[in-house]
């Protein structure tokens, strides 16, 4: 399946919500909820264009993944920017029905090919110790493991969370 990157857009604004609505229970099996007011329209619009301003003040960039019809697929962005050590962090989310697909994978390998165009050197990202597969996409894309980790409680069990960065 061929995928594209697109910045996200006022106009993106019901079909992400819609994205995000049908795609709740799955992410939250694996990162900690959003929390309920998230999910309530108006509330929706207004983070999203909180958002859309970081992204146009330039501390953040956020991307949709879409199949060749348009269709949101995932999201992936870069937060956290620093222009002055050339550096963000990574974060995605692949909807249910198209993991095991490859799409993070080609995801992440466009986001980093537009690194240089978007000024950024160094990329930080952090899976949970028990998400093999995006660990094993991370390594795949050239991040290594660095010897940093931290706890977090996730419905209520402990785990932990892998540090990984990856430098042009």
């Amino acid at each position: 399946m061929r995928i594209q990157l697109k910045a996200c857009t006022a106009g993106d604004a019901d079909e992400l919500y819609a994205f995000e609505c049908d795609n709740r229970r799955y992410f939250e099996q694996s990162i900690p909820s959003r929390g309920d007011d998230y999910y309530v329209p108006d509330i929706f619009r207004e983070r999203h264009a909180a958002l859309l301003q970081e992204q146009k003040d330039g501390s953040s960039v956020f991307f949709l993944i879409k199949n060749e019809t348009g269709s949101i697929l995932g999201r992936i962005n870069l937060v956290d920017r620093s222009p002055i050590d050339k550096s963000a962090q990574l974060g995605y989310r692949i909807g249910q029905l198209h993991t095991g697909k490859g799409i993070a994978k080609e995801a992440v390998r466009l986001l980093l090919k537009n690194c240089q165009k978007l000024d950024i050197d160094k990329v930080e990202a952090k899976t949970t110790d028990g998400n093999l597969a995006s660990q094993k996409i991370l390594t795949h894309s050239g991040f290594r493991r660095v010897n940093k980790e931290e706890e977090v409680v996730l419905h209520g069990q402990r785990m932990r969370l892998i540090h990984y960065i990856w430098a042009r």
